[in-house]
């Protein structure tokens, strides 16, 4: 779900050309969840193989990553790992949304309402072990590098590009900004439509909002993240002006309030967040006799629109490339 910023942050737009040869860290758990949401039948039901098993992130991995790199962008997708405590109440409230929803999308199919049926459909999405190994599976087949985090995936990925191991995070969240990422490209995996990419660079959104980055992560805190539920009717906008015209401290005391956890605490899980230093990246050829077996014999998806695949990631030259390889 991420910070609620788009009342106070304007995304540059930029081209998919922009990205040529550029390294880009993509936010695994955020993409998945997009696939397993937009990528399915009319009615709202997944894309699954005969064998019942959900198809659809395999298909979003497969041939929207094959369409970026194919473009010049060297993907390095970053996992999640062990959710902090302090998200446990956002994981129960996403899991009541989406079981609520589940109930109202199979109604809505007992209905024959399928615009209705949709809707709640894309709600429902969830995350299972197996999504996420088969999502693992189907990367080294493609030769695609992915990195497993400690904790959060968009801090990790984050880290990578301020260590600059890659150019930019790849997220539709703003939370990239608190967790330090010098840059953040939104909309890279979202749909078929490129042209509708955005840029954000941390140094630039900081001078236009006047704020340091500790007062950004204190405005956030306001409005409300993954680990805490913000202060009750306080916005971005409104957040803003608190930072600016006085401190979160001063007007938790000044309300006499908290966030349910002490301040310093909370700053922390976006300053020092803990981070897998121990990873190795490098871009493979794509292993054609096993992608076919993975893809057409074991999830039934069509051979010729798998080779088509193939054959947009051949036409880069990635093989046994290193980040020194790509920063030489």
């Amino acid at each position: 779900m991420g910070v609620k910023f788009k009342d106070i942050i304007s995304p540059e737009k930029i081209n998919l050309k922009d990205l040529d040869g550029k390294i880009i860290a993509i936010d695994a758990a955020n993409t998945l969840y997009q696939f397993l949401s937009s990528i399915r039948q009319k009615d709202g039901t997944p894309l699954m193989d005969s064998k019942g098993n959900v198809t659809s992130h395999l298909s979003g991995i497969l041939y929207r990553t094959s369409f970026i790199v194919e473009k010049g962008v060297k993907p390095i997708y970053v996992f999640d790992g062990k959710p902090s405590k302090l998200k446990d109440g956002t994981i129960k409230e996403r899991r009541i949304i989406r079981e609520e929803a589940e109930k109202r999308w199979k109604k809505a199919l007992e209905e024959g309402d399928e615009e209705t049926a949709r809707k709640y459909a894309t709600r429902s999405s969830r995350m299972s072990p197996y999504i996420i190994d088969s999502s693992k599976k189907l990367l080294d087949i493609m030769g695609i590098p992915y990195v497993q985090s400690f904790g959060e995936g968009e801090a990790q990925a984050s880290y990578m590009v301020a260590n600059g191991d890659a150019w930019a995070v790849a997220s539709q969240d703003y939370d990239c900004l608190l967790f330090g990422s010098p840059k953040i490209i939104r909309n890279l995996t979202f749909s078929g439509n490129l042209a509708d990419l955005e840029y954000l660079e941390l140094k630039k959104v900081l001078n236009e909002l006047e704020l340091t980055r500790n007062q950004l992560i204190d405005v956030a805190l306001m409005v409300g993240t993954d680990f805490n539920p913000g202060i009750k009717r306080v916005g971005a906008k409104t957040g803003l002006k608190i930072a600016k015209t006085s401190s979160l401290d001063k007007y938790l005391k000044e309300k006499n309030t908290d966030l349910g956890l002490a301040t310093d605490d909370l700053r922390n899980i976006f300053l020092n967040p803990e981070i897998n230093k121990d990873y190795n990246i490098q871009w493979k050829s794509v292993d054609k006799e096993e992608i076919i077996d993975f893809m057409c014999i074991n999830h039934d998806f069509s051979q010729e629109r798998v080779l088509a695949a193939v054959k947009k990631m051949e036409k880069t030259d990635t093989t046994q490339k290193s980040l020194t390889d790509w920063f030489s």
